[in-house]
């Protein structure tokens, strides 16, 4: 594991960018205090379309792994009685006019 000071950083981020994608930790520090921590980016499972999201901001890769044997333990949602959501619509909209 490696440590930096943020102005080191700024000035051989390539460097520690490289050390990262070779399997490294860095953490980076603030007047010596630990801030933050660079850790190598495993994808291991995700296709080239989701990691060009993942590089957009718009998907997340998961954590963990679904647990496919806890999920179908959930309780099912349990539903009321009275009209549809598309019914309530339908009714709110005539309720306009």
């Amino acid at each position: 594991m490696r440590t930096v000071n943020i102005a080191e950083l700024k000035d051989k981020l390539s460097s520690y960018v490289t050390f990262v994608k070779a399997g490294e930790t860095v953490i980076v520090r603030e007047r010596n205090l630990p801030v933050a921590k660079l850790v190598p980016f495993v994808a291991e499972d995700a296709s080239d379309e989701e990691l060009e999201l993942v590089a957009k901001g718009v998907l997340r890769l998961p954590e963990k792994k679904m647990d496919w044997a806890a999920f179908s333990k959930l309780p099912l949602a349990k539903t009321r009685s009275g009209p549809t959501l598309t019914e309530a619509l339908i009714a709110e909209r005539d309720e306009r006019r």
